[in-house]
């Protein structure tokens, strides 16, 4: 059961888990515990941004996807988030960071009303989830091939090294964490590649006995534009406005920091996030009749690297996901205790803020563990994160940002709007472009309420007018 190779995963991680308890000494505030007292710099702020796409979905989901089916599965990632951290640079980064909030929740009862930022909470705390168990499948399969235990219970491995490594050490450790695993990954990846390129004789033999059909983008030549348009939109739009990504945006020491960092995390992750998908293919042709495909890259790795740089790549690709899973629960986890149970119950000191934080983390665990074992596949949980409810977040966060029109009947609009439609349209009566449409519907849910805001204010206009001409 205990394979050479699971023992140095193991020992790997237990280092990271160490260092996270010897961080967790200096978390004093709920500021400390969730967004690193917001005095991450430069150099951590680069690796963590990375890491919050950088993980299963890229590594396991992306590499499984381009072997089963070629580019057409994945023909957005890296690019399609890539675009969405390079929108959040532009545009984006310095504008959250003056709000000087804790979670995007905050802008909701901030620009609307308390009860709007809790069903904000109940569309945002279940992506977080999703993301998490993503994550957590992952790493069930990089398990199953480090040794006999099956994915399932790579999974409850999983669950007890991430609430060990999470509850304790916040985002502190998680960005110093970041920075070393992000080293080690993207050297474990670029070896892989020359080894494959070395086995081969070189890139053109082994990229010459890939099946043209296998080389089409976005579904293939055949694709209507607006399914192409649904490819692009969920990871752009449906992840522009991810948690995951916001608290390490703002977690930086200044707003010119945050979008300077954010850029060139943009440049990193696409440059990197194209290995993966070379891997796919290659792996294709080197290990054919896989029966699980999202093991196509772990199962290369052991094939092809020596046993001491194995077990670094591996346990380098575990803890990236670990890393992500770390973000995504720390967000599930401060959407409860910030924006719940903080708020019901104000007046706590801050000692007690970071225990309930982290409680609430622990809880969040459990949940992710369970989507973990049940769901279809890591791509497909990564999906439904991006989708799920984020159409009128993102009108509504976009609205108060930058629009300032609208009130409490426009968010209300646009947030049930945005979710009735991609439930009905995702689920229900599915079609090719259910995140587009309920895009479309946020929007227009939106603008209605904004109408019902202004007949709400006219009274109090029409007085306002008075006064002036009087």
């Amino acid at each position: 059961m205990f394979t050479p190779e699971l023992i140095g995963i193991f020992l790997y991680l237990a280092l990271q888990l160490a260092f996270g308890l010897m961080v967790s000494k200096n978390i004093k505030t709920q500021d400390d515990y969730l967004l690193a007292g917001r005095q991450v710099g430069p150099v951590l702020g680069l690796f963590s941004i990375f890491a919050t796409w950088f993980g299963a979905e890229t590594c396991i989901g992306a590499a499984g996807g381009v072997y089963e089916e070629g580019l057409q599965a994945v023909g957005v990632d890296p690019f399609g988030y890539g675009l969405c951290l390079l929108f959040m640079g532009l545009f984006l980064a310095i504008p959250l960071w003056k709000e000087k909030i804790t979670t995007i929740a905050d802008l909701f009862g901030r620009y609307y009303s308390p009860r709007v930022e809790t069903f904000a909470v109940l569309l945002l705390w279940p992506t977080s989830i999703l993301w998490a168990a993503a994550q957590m499948k992952a790493f069930g399969h990089v398990i199953a091939t480090a040794s006999p235990m099956s994915a399932e219970m790579g999974c409850v491995v999983a669950l007890v090294m991430v609430l060990l490594y999470t509850v304790p050490g916040g985002m502190l450790a998680d960005a110093w964490t970041d920075l070393l695993q992000g080293v080690l990954l993207i050297a474990g990846l670029l070896l892989l590649l020359f080894l494959a390129f070395q086995e081969a004789g070189s890139p053109a033999a082994l990229f010459h006995k890939i099946p043209p059909e296998k080389l089409h983008f976005f579904g293939g030549p055949d694709t209507p534009w607006w399914e192409i348009a649904e490819l692009w939109a969920v990871p752009v739009l449906g992840s522009l406005m991810a948690q995951e990504l916001v608290s390490r945006v703002i977690a930086m020491r200044t707003p010119e920091m945050a979008a300077k960092v954010t850029l060139g995390a943009t440049g990193l992750y696409v440059a990197v996030g194209m290995i993966p998908v070379i891997l796919g293919l290659v792996a294709a042709q080197m290990i054919p009749g896989l029966e699980d495909s999202e093991e196509a890259l772990p199962t290369m790795a052991r094939q092809m690297m020596p046993g001491l740089v194995y077990v670094a790549f591996a346990g380098a690709l575990v803890s990236a996901i670990l890393s992500t899973v770390d973000t995504a629960l720390l967000v599930a986890g401060s959407l409860i205790s910030h924006n719940l149970i903080n708020r019901l119950s104000p007046g706590r000191d801050e000692g007690r803020k970071v225990l309930i934080g982290r409680i609430a983390v622990a809880l969040c665990g459990i949940a992710a563990f369970v989507l973990a074992i049940t769901g279809e596949s890591v791509y497909a949980l990564v999906e439904e994160a991006s989708g799920f409810g984020s159409s009128g977040i993102l009108v509504c966060l976009l609205a108060a940002l930058f629009v300032k029109r609208g009130g409490v009947y426009a968010a209300w609009g646009s947030l049930i709007a945005g979710l009735v439609s991609w439930v009905l349209f995702a689920y229900i009566h599915p079609i090719p472009t259910p995140y587009l449409v309920s895009i479309a519907s946020a929007l227009a849910g939106y603008i209605g309420g904004a109408f019902f805001d202004s007949w709400e204010k006219w009274p109090e206009r029409q007085e306002d007018c008075r006064t002036s001409l009087a």
